[in-house]
């Protein structure tokens, strides 16, 4: 099986290296077309013959092609590769806001998966939502799915417009989780910490809250309840936060991520 990965950045890097690492597809066999070739001199593996600077007849021959390109750069793109696209590859986009019906009329392929993975997908603990065009069989989408499994876990969904939802919980979520750990490193700092106590204070009780949470079948809720006892350091946070409407107000942010990811779309 021919893969074919089109833009290098750092989501392209990404895929390239999962797939390597996790033996899915062999070197010989996966391709990259990026006009800045010296960005993938990072990898290795890949023969030097395998990357390409422009379109050419190789794109025909691709099994599997990734679409891993500003979305703004994909009108370009597509001209330039829609001659060499075939309804019998299996196209994988990873463009944000770039919906089905468009990538079929900018290339004419109707196998498409449409993607949104996030940033820990570099360390092979991403989480990817993702969707496909009607013309996919279910064999096909288990090769998809394979794929985007060796940089993490994925959900699939029927509705398309889910994608949107995706960005602004799974795809933008890091960002508010570092902005988060950030606030209370900052206030570690102030309390008379170091830096790097207070980064290692954070990092950890993030990192051990999450892992307990995932071994566990406790709620967020019910996990909260057993920190939070009565009268003590925890409920007296909770307070504050409550009476400044934190949970509305994350749930407004993430919100307007949500339009934001619909407005991109349309």
């Amino acid at each position: 099986m021919k893969v074919l990965i089109i833009g290098a950045g750092n989501m392209g890097k990404t895929y390239a290296r999962s797939f390597l690492a996790s033996r899915f597809i062999d070197a010989n066999d996966l391709y990259i077309l990026e006009r800045s070739t010296g960005s993938v001199a990072g990898i290795k593996e890949i023969p030097q013959g395998n990357i390409h600077p422009q379109a050419g007849e190789f794109i025909a021959q691709a099994d599997i092609i990734i679409l891993s390109v500003k979305p703004q750069d994909f009108p370009t793109l597509g001209r330039h590769i829609m001659p060499y696209v075939k309804n019998t590859q299996l196209i994988l986009s990873i463009m944000a806001g770039i919906k089905i019906a468009a990538i079929y009329e900018a290339i004419g392929a109707t196998k498409i998966v449409r993607a949104m993975p996030n940033l820990p997908a570099q360390i092979g603990m991403g989480m990817t939502v993702f969707t496909s065009s009607a013309d996919i069989d279910k064999k096909e989408l288990f090769i998809m799915q394979n794929l985007i499994n060796t940089t993490g876990k994925s959900v699939y969904v029927e509705d398309e417009n889910k994608i949107d939802a995706a960005t602004a919980i799974s795809g933008s979520g890091p960002a508010y989780v570092y902005y988060f750990m950030e606030a209370m490193i900052q206030a570690g700092v102030k309390m008379g910490f170091t830096l790097s106590q207070a980064e290692l204070l954070v990092n950890q009780t993030f990192m051990g809250a999450v892992h307990l949470h995932n071994q566990s079948d406790l709620t967020c809720e019910e996990w909260i309840a057993r920190v939070a006892s009565k009268g003590g350091t925890t409920e007296a946070a909770l307070k504050v936060m409550k009476e400044n409407t934190v949970e509305s107000n994350i749930e407004s942010a993430l919100f307007a991520a949500f339009n934001r990811a619909k407005e991109l779309g349309n």
